[in-house]
């Protein structure tokens, strides 16, 4: 039986998938995306300044599923609570675990639980349950073939186990390709990204 979690949307953080590699990788600004009004963002100077720092709100998005709101619709629902801040310089920070869950209870009626200090090994009992999880990796995480960077600073939505149960199926809101969006690795390939942190879901 296939489980409801492993139907979800594998949206990107940036509006047009395609122009994503070109966004993270090759330095286009992101006020350059044609598809910015997609996001919901009400210029392509606030689209350019948020996108990148979007990547939860994008888990949650997926998480949501088909009929979820627009990527900058969350953002503004989750600023509401603290999930998002702006220091005296205008930079942002976030995404804040604890209010971020409040938001998904309360705003969208997911269970959701925040995992301060998670194991690799406990993340599969998690999917098991029926929970989607979000995890905190390097965005290195694209290119699996390379020594991990560093661990943690974005997060990925995980949606269940591989068909063989020994690895993750997660999406990947800076995914630059097809297959990096909607990836399948080994738990011990993605623990070398993983920060050991994160935010699980379900539906209520």
């Amino acid at each position: 039986m296939t489980c409801p979690s492993c139907l979800l949307p594998a949206h990107t953080q940036f509006a047009t998938p395609e122009l994503v590699g070109h966004i993270v990788e090759g330095g286009l600004d992101p006020a350059e995306d044609p598809g910015w009004a997609r996001s919901g963002a009400g210029s392509p100077a606030e689209y350019a300044r948020w996108a990148g720092h979007l990547c939860g709100m994008t888990c949650l998005r997926m998480a949501l599923g088909n009929e979820a709101p627009s990527l900058f619709a969350l953002r503004d629902g989750a600023l509401t609570y603290g999930a998002y801040t702006e220091d005296s310089e205008g930079d942002i920070r976030g995404l804040i675990y604890a209010p971020f869950a409040e938001y998904a209870r309360e705003a969208h009626g997911l269970d959701a639980t925040v995992h301060r200090h998670l194991a690799a090994e406990e993340i599969p009992g998690l999917l098991d349950e029926g929970r989607t999880v979000m995890a905190s990796v390097h965005y290195g995480i694209r290119h699996p073939e390379r020594p991990a960077p560093g661990r943690g600073g974005h997060l990925v939505l995980l949606t269940s186990r591989t068909a063989d149960g020994n690895g993750v199926h997660f999406h990947n809101p800076s995914g630059t390709t097809a297959g990096t969006r909607a990836a399948d690795l080994p738990l011990p390939v993605f623990e070398r990204f993983f920060a050991g942190r994160g935010v699980s879901l379900r539906s209520s």
